[in-house]
């Protein structure tokens, strides 16, 4: 089996997208099939072409010249999709498989009926929401709703569709795409990387002020999503009933500047601590600092279909997660058995959340063991990525 991944960035860049990618490839190239790379003009990181990184191969496509949306976005499309047609010409793949966003499955569809190839198209987000998220676009707006339609008409007209949850799958099927056609592949957890979590180291807790505190922590993006002003705003609440309490938090994004002014700001400021990102080799130092992960995400399209990554790594690290109930991590999370979930958005339901659980020590361990077997059973990028074999089989089956 020849397969042809179409993706937005790729690795030596670091995010949970190009982590899934990695662990897909990975899962791939370890049953003995041929995988490459082929990354849209998105991909912001200078390198040569082919790239390998890690055992991985990936061919770039060159950045089109600059222009205003939605010609930028035409642009973009074209330049993959000749790059993408030279390629499948040279490489002779089975399989094309693109991946979020929509961009690239526009692209890869016009080069899959020329070869005669079977395309599966992967979400990983709706593109409309993606961009509410990060506060570059608005629900209902123009732009919203055509983004929507090309979505949906790239689900329409690929062979198969991949998605990450129940969430984007249902919504999927609310919009006429044949449940048959629609496959759930969900995140997961690479237990070579996140499965043997190191112990504390108490010189690095002194450095960082957090010898003896009640460790409450967030590892990952600064988007308005993620809801980390409510967590900010939870800590003086929290403190009131647990004075040991530290809140540590690890990466950076759009919202870091507004984000160190609210705790600047807070009666707490002295509590509250900013390592900005760090390297991913590094980032199970950190985990290992921190008792309770907090995910206070807010309420919106994008959080309640789409489940993130960040729990399973929390839970797969052996620590206590404590999330908003929206409907992504409620697909991921049971409440008082793998995780505590608390109502998204209301700052005072997470300290009394965190406060709970510190209260109640004498249950971490059991469910530590409960979270941590959970992401071994069901979350593990090993079981999770078998899913793609009989989708490819029975796609190329098809074609041939």
């Amino acid at each position: 089996m020849r397969v042809l991944h179409v993706l937005d960035h790729s690795l030596p860049l670091q995010s949970g997208y190009t982590f899934r990618t990695r662990a897909i490839v990975k899962a791939q190239l370890a049953r003995g099939w041929e995988v490459v790379c082929l990354t849209g003009a998105r991909h912001a990181k200078d390198g040569p072409d082919p790239e390998t990184v890690d055992g991985i191969t990936f061919y770039r496509t060159a950045k089109p010249a600059p222009a205003p949306a939605p010609l930028r976005e035409w642009r973009e499309i074209r330049a993959l999709s000749a790059r993408l047609d030279a390629l499948v010409r040279e490489w002779r793949p089975d399989q094309l498989h693109a991946h979020s966003p929509v961009l690239n499955a526009l692209a890869a569809l016009p080069v899959a009926r020329r070869h005669g190839l079977p395309l599966v198209y992967e979400i990983r987000a709706f593109w409309e929401d993606a961009a509410v998220g990060n506060g570059t676009g608005r629900e209902g707006s123009a732009r919203y709703r055509l983004t929507r339609l090309l979505e949906t008409h790239a689900a329409r007209r690929a062979d198969a569709v991949a998605v990450i949850c129940e969430g984007l799958k249902l919504d999927l099927i609310r919009r006429g795409i044949n449940p048959a056609k629609i496959v759930v592949s969900p995140n997961g957890v690479d237990m070579d990387l996140f499965g043997a979590p190191p112990a504390a180291d108490a010189a690095f807790a002194r450095s960082l002020g957090l010898e003896g505190a009640d460790v409450v922590g967030f590892i990952g993006s600064f988007y308005d999503y993620e809801g980390l002003d409510d967590l900010i705003a939870a800590m003086p609440l929290l403190i009131e009933r647990r004075p040991k309490a530290r809140l540590l938090l690890v990466g950076g994004g759009p919202m870091e500047g507004a984000l160190k002014a609210q705790a600047a700001a807070s009666p707490v400021a002295d509590r509250i601590s900013f390592v900005g990102r760090v390297p991913h080799d590094e980032v199970e130092l950190y985990y290992a600092l921190i008792d309770v992960l907090a995910y206070p995400r807010k309420a919106m399209r994008l959080t309640e279909l789409v489940t993130p990554l960040k729990p399973l790594e929390a839970m797969a690290q052996r620590k206590l997660v404590a999330a908003s109930n929206v409907g992504g991590h409620r697909e991921l999370i049971e409440d008082g058995v793998t995780g505590t979930l608390f109502p998204a958005g209301d700052p005072r339901a997470l300290a009394d959340a965190l406060a709970g659980l510190f209260e109640r020590r004498g249950e971490w361990e059991a469910r530590r063991d409960t979270a941590r077997a959970f992401v071994e059973r069901e979350r593990n990028w090993t079981s999770n990525i078998s899913l793609y074999a009989p989708l490819y089989q029975r796609l190329t089956g098809k074609r041939a």
